[in-house]
């Protein structure tokens, strides 16, 4: 009897170890599964806003073979595909998203985004349709105020682009568009204001920088703003000012202006000297 106590008890002990071996190696198991999928995702993150766009695409169109239908590696090839400039790609990106049980109303928002920057203006504003009122977003926001731009429904877009300014903390880009849909109604101080004040957001961001050369030049303000800048980059905005000034017929301030452009570039400004030279010659620009 002693000896059968004694085996019971050790095989009583025998598999209370290993219960607990095993769950243990449950709890690891779990526990690097879950590191795994963080490390993923951040490497997904890291791909789609660090990395070469066409790297991206290759990285997520493998990780998709691999791993077809996550949702995540979805949209991950959908955006990398944009940033490659590769919209009509893109687009059809998002329609897979989309077609996911898991999507949600955003995904169909940046579908329509793609579908815009494919030229395919109808197919956005259909999608637009699709996504319910209640579903308010920064992008959704900034996606119909493109739309209503393109429609010329200039009251409907301002209230967009306002909408979509307080929806953001970096709003530089929405008020560089808002302010170039200003400028081609021909509003062009209320553009200047527009672009002034992306650059308080992004002070680098050239685009804002020449549209308010222009939004200026179109007043017949024929000087530089007071914005950082550098010696190319001032030298480009002269030129722009420039060949603003002579559409504008004020010939001979255009080309003083390309004249400071020739002098302020660091290097051989060929554009503005071939200007120049055609002013010089009485050729038509």
């Amino acid at each position: 009897m002693r000896h059968t106590g004694t085996l019971a008890l050790c095989l009583s002990s025998a598999l209370a170890l290993s219960a607990c071996t095993t769950n243990s190696q449950e709890q690891v198991e779990r526990a690097l599964k879950d590191i795994s999928a963080e490390d993923q995702a951040s490497l997904n993150e890291v791909m789609i806003t660090a990395a070469d766009p066409n790297e991206a695409v290759a990285y997520f169109s493998s990780a998709l073979e691999s791993d077809p239908g996550r949702i995540d590696l979805q949209r991950g090839l959908a955006r990398s595909l944009v940033r490659a400039q590769k919209p009509t790609e893109g687009a059809a990106a998002w329609r897979d998203v989309v077609a996911n049980a898991e999507s949600t109303p955003e995904d169909r928002v940046m579908l329509a985004d793609a579908l815009i920057r494919a030229n395919e203006w109808d197919a956005a504003k259909a999608e637009l349709n699709l996504i319910p009122p209640t579903h308010e977003t920064f992008d959704r926001y900034r996606v119909e105020a493109l739309v209503a731009d393109s429609d010329k429904n200039w009251a409907k877009a301002d209230s967009f682009y306002e909408i979509a300014v307080s929806l953001t903390t970096k709003p530089a880009n929405v008020l560089n568009n808002w302010g170039f849909s200003k400028l081609t109604r021909g509003e062009h101080a209320a553009a200047e204001k527009l672009f002034v004040e992306a650059l308080t957001y992004d002070p680098s961001m050239f685009t804002a920088k020449n549209n308010l050369v222009l939004a200026r030049a179109a007043q017949r303000k024929y000087d530089l703003p007071v914005v950082r800048m550098t010696q190319q980059e001032r030298a480009e905005l002269l030129y722009s000012m420039a060949l603003a000034a002579i559409k504008q017929g004020d010939i001979a301030v255009g080309k003083g202006l390309l004249q400071q452009a020739i002098d302020t570039h660091p290097q051989h400004f060929e554009a503005a000297t071939r200007s120049l030279d055609a002013l010089d010659a009485n050729v038509q620009l």
